[in-house]
């Protein structure tokens, strides 16, 4: 009998290159990511209702941690009672915070509105600024509602990174990072400044309504085979 009869026998099976799933680098399928978001969504836009900066402003702020679709139902009224930085200004801050309700956390909310509105009576002649410096120095304002109303209102490149930009510039390895802030300076190494206002845009509607949180809509999706985390997912 030979000597080596009594081995065992291990086989490995390595599967061809091809079977395998890549994973792009970021700068490779970042622009053609983009390109299909924007050919999938040609409706995509802000959804907040709002007629002048100032409206936008308002609405932005109370949809932190509030859908679109109630803000839109509280503003209705909100803006017909409140017509000007003025009127949020001099409010009764009692009633406003009654107002905004709806929205959660409307103590915190009314408290921002109304310092903010403030602060564009005292140093900015009534009018919303247009400046990143000047928004994000008003009470209540961050770098996101800035963004929001820079892109938005004022059509100047910003990119706002909310939830939904932030999961998607995530799942697409566009980024490693979690704060905003951070996600935002990687969007803007990656996309020239003339698309900013687009990501903006666009990446949110992506994440609210195919790449979700929870259930993500995959099979619907049109990123599925650039999409690092569904690469990973399937593999």
């Amino acid at each position: 009998m030979p000597i080596f009869a009594s081995w065992a026998v291990t086989v490995i099976r390595i599967c061809p290159p091809e079977t395998l799933p890549v994973k792009p680098p970021a700068k490779d399928h970042a622009g053609e990511a983009l390109r299909r978001i924007a050919e999938a969504y040609p409706e995509a836009t802000v959804e907040l209702r709002f007629h002048n900066p100032l409206e936008l402003l308002v609405a932005t702020i109370l949809s932190a941690q509030c859908t679109d679709r109630r803000v839109n139902q509280i503003t209705k009224t909100l803006f017909l009672d409140y017509p000007d930085a003025a009127a949020y200004a001099t409010a009764n801050l009692k009633e406003l915070e009654e107002a905004v309700r709806p929205s959660g956390f409307f103590r915190q909310k009314a408290k921002n509105i109304k310092a903010c509105c403030t602060d564009i009576i005292d140093r900015h002649d009534g009018a919303v600024p247009s400046g990143m410096k000047e928004l994000t120095s008003l009470a209540g304002v961050g770098r996101k509602t800035a963004s929001v109303l820079l892109a938005v209102a004022f059509e100047t490149p910003a990119i706002a990174v909310d939830t939904h930009c932030r999961r998607v510039s995530q799942r697409l390895g566009l980024t490693i990072e979690d704060s905003p802030e951070k996600v935002e300076l990687d969007l803007q190494e990656l996309y020239s400044e003339e698309l900013w206002v687009d990501i903006t845009r666009l990446f949110i509607w992506h994440g609210r309504y195919t790449c979700k949180s929870r259930r993500p809509l995959c099979q619907e999706c049109v990123l599925p085979d650039i999409c690092p985390w569904y690469l990973d997912m399937i593999a």
